[in-house]
């Protein structure tokens, strides 16, 4: 099974201009992300998908590789089905890697690849809701997962609703929220990208839900280690706090 892993760094974010280039205790973010992810055993071949020429630059420089995309992509997943037509090689899977989590862990990304056998149409992974607050808060995105592992539903809302209960919901029901990570097998990939926004995906601003709504399933393995994201200037002093306190 040949799969290709790309992680996605746009230059350009409301929040956090430049953040793939943001300096994280003397490398930048994207070497980070780089590192951590070309340590997994399942990938067989790693490329940055960027827009921007400083970043492509960047990457180079650090011994990377790196593909330039267009800048109107609307998604990463677009971005990562330009950076596949690309390729002179043939993958029969494709894993998009957040290009702003710069401790993934390279178990994460073999776990996911552990469930491609050629009949997965797309995978993601999940980790157990911990408390009452994760479940609560809306940039935390929840999954509802069926019987056959594969999702059912993401939303940004605590689903399922407990009625009759009015706090202490976690401790009723496993609740899930999403660890964005994605893989697409190839044909998927292409089709996915050529579908038109859907209603689920409007009201939520969940990309994913556009899969489903079309009918799509979307395979899911839960994780057992945490992620750290950083969206804004204040996450990245939280990773910088992180970085110097871990053992």
């Amino acid at each position: 099974m040949k799969i290709l892993g790309i992680i996605p760094a746009r230059y350009a974010s409301t929040r956090f201009p430049a953040k793939p280039l943001a300096d994280l205790g003397s490398q930048s973010m994207i070497k980070r992300v780089y590192t951590q992810v070309t340590k997994s055993k399942s990938l067989t071949q790693v490329i940055v998908a960027t827009d921007h020429p400083e970043i492509y630059k960047h990457v180079s420089d650090f011994g990377g590789n790196v593909c330039m995309t267009r800048e109107d992509h609307v998604s990463g997943t677009d971005r990562c089905f330009e950076v596949l037509t690309k390729e002179k090689f043939t993958f029969d899977y494709v894993i998009n890697i957040q290009g702003d989590e710069p401790f993934i862990a390279p178990e994460q990304i073999d776990l996911l690849a552990s469930l491609l056998d050629g009949k997965t149409e797309l995978a993601t992974l999940v980790k157990k809701v911990d408390n009452q607050q994760q479940l609560t808060n809306p940039n935390l995105v929840k999954v509802v997962i069926n019987n056959n592992k594969e999702a059912m539903y993401f939303s940004r809302s605590p689903i399922p609703y407990w009625r009759g209960k009015e706090t202490d919901w976690v401790n009723q029901h496993s609740y899930f929220k999403h660890i964005g990570l994605y893989a697409y097998r190839a044909d998927i990939l292409k089709e996915i990208t050529s579908l038109k926004v859907s209603a689920m995906e409007k009201a939520e601003s969940l990309e994913q839900l556009r899969w489903l709504e079309n009918g799509y399933k979307i395979k899911v393995a839960e994780t057992q280690l945490e992620t750290l994201g950083i969206d804004t200037p204040e996450d990245l002093k939280e990773a910088l706090h992180y970085l110097r306190n871990r053992v």
